[in-house]
């Protein structure tokens, strides 16, 4: 695997945990290596102190194998977008306590706050109605949604954050700057 490229998602992996955008087993973070092939953490890694071995390169075009099992829960949902949306480059699936909070009792998002109001504008709220078949049909409607748009990331109700970009810092700033806003709106509310 690339070492540049794993040191790139280490670095991020440490930082998003940190913040608690990972959990200790959930979460995902992907990055696509060639046209049909992505690297993404393995279904145990706790990613706070990821290391190559806690990466496993998987291709589009292969039949699954055995490495698809060891994969993260949310493979499926990587492949679909990388298959579907040839300039993602970076995946990740995040669940910020604030705006994953925030999405529970929302339907949009209007952030007050200077950067969420210049970077993010308004975010309609996805609400994937019913969990019990959520993991079926998640791949599927989060990649229609980013097919349709020009967004970069998708707030699902009760579920957390799906993003993707071609550049790594952008997708992360992204995430951060959409939990900070639902932070601040929280913390105003409360005031």
């Amino acid at each position: 695997m690339d070492k540049h490229l794993i040191n790139d998602i280490k670095h991020i992996s440490h930082s998003m945990f940190q913040k608690n955008y990972f959990g200790v087993f959930h979460g995902s973070i992907s990055a696509r290596t060639s046209i049909h092939s992505f690297i993404i953490n393995k279904k145990e890694t706790i990613l706070d102190e990821v290391q190559e071995s806690c990466f496993i390169e998987l291709n589009c075009l292969k039949s699954k194998d055995y490495r698809w099992n060891e994969a993260s829960v949310d493979v499926n949902i990587h492949e679909k977008i990388y298959r579907a949306l040839p300039h993602a480059k970076y995946i990740s699936y995040t669940m910020p306590p604030y705006a994953t909070a925030y999405s529970i009792h929302n339907k949009k998002l209007i952030p007050q706050d200077y950067y969420g109001n210049q970077i993010l504008k308004d975010i309609t709220i996805y609400d994937p109605q019913d969990f019990n078949d959520w993991n079926k049909r998640a791949g599927d409607e989060i990649t229609k949604f980013f097919e349709k748009s020009s967004e970069k990331l998708l707030l699902i109700k009760g579920f957390g954050v799906i993003s993707c970009d071609r550049d790594l810092i952008e997708m992360v700033k992204k995430v951060s700057i959409l939990e900070n806003s639902c932070r601040l709106l929280t913390i105003g509310a409360v005031l």
